[in-house]
């Protein structure tokens, strides 16, 4: 399970037995949504949001943050993605610490 950022306690992670498409996980507390990255034809379209079966959903607050972060953080979870799942890279976690 690895974790790719924290930012003031909400935590974005892979989960290591996971599969395409490219997604990430954000989890505050005991709440936790996915957000996938989606692609067309090579290119960025957009991040969509899921429920995870069998958790509570992010609240409003902390879902938005985890899509804004996605959308930021996108080209770099990416890298992130293939390193992992591709390469089998271990990936270091990063704090953020700036407000978005």
């Amino acid at each position: 399970m690895p974790k790719l950022y924290e930012y003031f306690g909400l935590i974005i992670l892979f989960y290591s037995q996971e599969h395409d498409p490219i997604h990430v996980h954000g989890k505050f507390q005991d709440r936790e949504s996915k957000a996938e990255i989606v692609f067309e034809n090579g290119k960025f379209k957009e991040v969509v949001v899921k429920d995870v079966q069998g958790k509570k959903p992010l609240d409003a607050r902390n879902l938005k943050r985890f899509k804004k972060l996605v959308e930021l953080y996108r080209d770099d979870i990416v890298r992130k993605w293939v390193d992992f799942f591709v390469y089998n890279v271990e990936i270091m976690p990063e704090k953020i610490t700036t407000k978005i």
